[in-house]
């Protein structure tokens, strides 16, 4: 392999393979109506612009490292991203070319060279995600993307259709001056012959300029202490550290989405080590890896790289199938903020514990984190809850001490534990809230509302709601310069402080709704008030006066807050 050559030059020579251990294609596409930058749209601007310049200078894309695994077999260790991304854009281009024309034989042997000769595919993504890469993005074959299992697939799916979408607006022209910069364009290269060396290159090279998550540092440095230390036992424990963590990549794929992969590492940490404290994970694991008895650092590898991997395999199910299925799970995600609850959650579920009581702690939790976000404290509730946290022991497993730490703090007139207490909490309802706060409240008191007098009612969830919106039923501006004739109160000094932007003025409607409706009289709006419980409730209470003012406004302030109060 040259060190340095070009993209043609390199992919017709080798073969190619992400190795199982490794992260899946992660690279973002740019939504529809954003204007923010993803890798993909840089990756297709840099190249479009290289090409249409007129600059003869080769395009340089950039450095990879692999490993020589014999036979002109070689894993991509870094660089995978880029190179993926390479493969699915070549295709969609040579894809897009035959729409035109039949291929030239140039143009053949290249498509042959960097993406497939025969049989013979140049390059190959993680297993899991290898034969849709293969069906979708290589022979093109019609495959649904509406059901694909993992997140990196369905990240490859969009790539395809982001460049797809691209290029069909390009000119044939363009087209071949786009290939021919991506078949020479440069690249610098670096293989190694044993994996220990290409770990060790690994770590070298991400200690400066972009750096990778923890969660890939430490798997590199388990790899490379495995190496060092193993002993007669290397080989058993490498392979056990890969089956790890082709595994955790695989979860990662699936709950991407809901938390970051560093956030699972720290949270793991303060499962293992019982301690809600630690916050620098790196550090930590360095100070186990530097211990003086190497067989004490190589059983930490082992026991941590189980832990880590049972978590994410247990927040697979808890945002999966349990938020699917259970609505205080699913309730408390939609809120956020869970930080410090995910510990508890993890530990509930590595005992095994039923999952009726996984839900109570949900429930309970999520009350204490709506007193937090309404509050507003900076009171530290880690340092409160540190200690139960501690004695919640696979022994010691029950919930209920949990349970009565939360109800003890949110009564207590304890100075040191009162900052989430009744009056506290009953003062905050009264002022100012957040809008993503109020959309959640709103929410919990649509079903409320849906389900009184109602057996076996089953709760609506938040998206069934269509790109939900927070309604001001007196708007904040209203469209006539005498609102009381649209049906709203005077908007003097003491109805826009106190009444405007209060939690009874509140309404949650679709984006559609809310776009339609404006700031018009409360008679139009109100006639529109017609498919969720909540605006049915509006429509009862000014059916005989069809006005919206302060009186109103307080009857259902009363209303919501005496709702918050019984719920949270």
């Amino acid at each position: 392999m040259e060190s340095c050559t070009s993209i043609n030059d390199l992919l017709q020579t080798i073969e190619i393979y992400v190795p199982r251990y490794q992260r899946a294609y992660s690279w973002d596409t740019p939504q529809k109506n954003s204007s923010k930058q993803t890798n993909t749209d840089v990756f297709y601007d840099d190249i479009k612009t290289h090409a249409l310049s007129g600059n003869n200078a080769q395009y340089y894309i950039g450095h990879f490292l692999f490993e020589d695994k014999g036979n002109h077999k070689y894993a991509i260790i870094d660089g995978q991203q880029r190179l993926t991304t390479i493969e699915i854009y070549l295709s969609a281009l040579f894809a897009k070319l035959k729409t035109l024309r039949e291929l030239t034989e140039d143009e053949k042997t290249l498509y042959e060279n960097m993406i497939k000769r025969g049989s013979k595919y140049r390059f190959q993504t993680v297993d899991y995600d290898n034969q849709f890469f293969k069906d979708y993005i290589i022979d093109r074959q019609s495959v649904n993307t509406g059901s694909l299992e993992t997140e990196s697939a369905r990240r490859i799916s969009l790539a395809n259709e982001y460049f797809v979408y691209c290029l069909e607006k390009e000119p044939e022209k363009n087209l071949l001056a786009f290939l021919n910069t991506i078949q020479n364009a440069l690249c610098t290269t670096h293989a190694v012959s044993s994996e220990a060396e290409a770990i060790q290159m690994f770590l070298f090279q991400n200690s400066r300029g972009k750096r990778p998550t923890n969660l890939e540092i430490i798997k590199a440095q388990f790899m490379f202490h495995c190496h060092l230390y193993g002993g007669s036992n290397t080989s058993d424990l490498i392979e056990e550290i890969k089956n790890r963590f082709e595994k955790i990549y695989k979860s990662i794929s699936n709950i991407e989405n809901n938390i970051r992969e560093d956030d699972v590492l720290t949270y793991t940490l303060r499962v293992f080590f019982n301690n809600l404290y630690i916050d620098s994970p790196l550090s930590k694991i360095e100070e186990e890896l530097n211990q003086e008895k190497t067989e004490n650092s190589i059983k930490f590898i082992k026991d941590f790289s189980f832990e880590l991997s049972s978590c994410f395999d247990n927040l697979v199910a808890y945002y999966g199938e349990d938020s699917k299925k259970y609505i205080e799970i699913y309730s408390l995600n939609l809120l956020g903020n869970t930080g410090i609850i995910l510990p508890f959650i993890l530990k509930a579920y590595k005992y095994n514990l039923a999952k009726e009581e996984i839900c109570k702690l949900c429930s309970n939790f999520e009350s204490l984190v709506v007193r937090h976000l309404l509050i507003g404290t900076r009171a530290d509730i880690t340092s409160r809850v540190n200690e139960v946290y501690k004695n919640f022991t696979q022994k010691n497993s029950k919930i209920e001490p949990i349970l009565e730490k939360i109800d003890y703090m949110k009564n207590t007139e304890n100075w040191w534990w009162n900052y989430w207490n009744n009056e506290n909490f009953e003062k905050s309802i009264d002022g100012y809230i957040h809008p993503k706060v109020a959309k959640f409240i709103l929410w919990k008191y649509e079903n409320f509302l849906r389900s009184k007098g109602k057996a076996g009612y089953k709760p609506i969830r938040y998206e069934d709601i269509e790109s939900p919106q927070l309604e001001h039923i007196a708007p904040r501006h209203p469209s006539s310069a005498t609102p009381e004739k649209d049906g709203y109160d005077d908007y003097d000094e003491e109805f826009i402080n106190e009444y405007v932007d209060c939690l009874g003025n509140y309404l949650l409607l679709s984006g559609y709704h809310n776009d339609s409706i404006s700031n018009g009289p409360f008679k139009s709006k109100r006639d529109t008030y017609v498919k969720l419980a909540q605006q049915l409730e509006i429509r009862n209470m000014t059916e005989k006066e069809c006005v919206w003012d302060r009186n109103k406004i307080d009857k259902r302030h009363r209303r919501l807050v005496e709702f918050v109060k019984s719920n949270f």
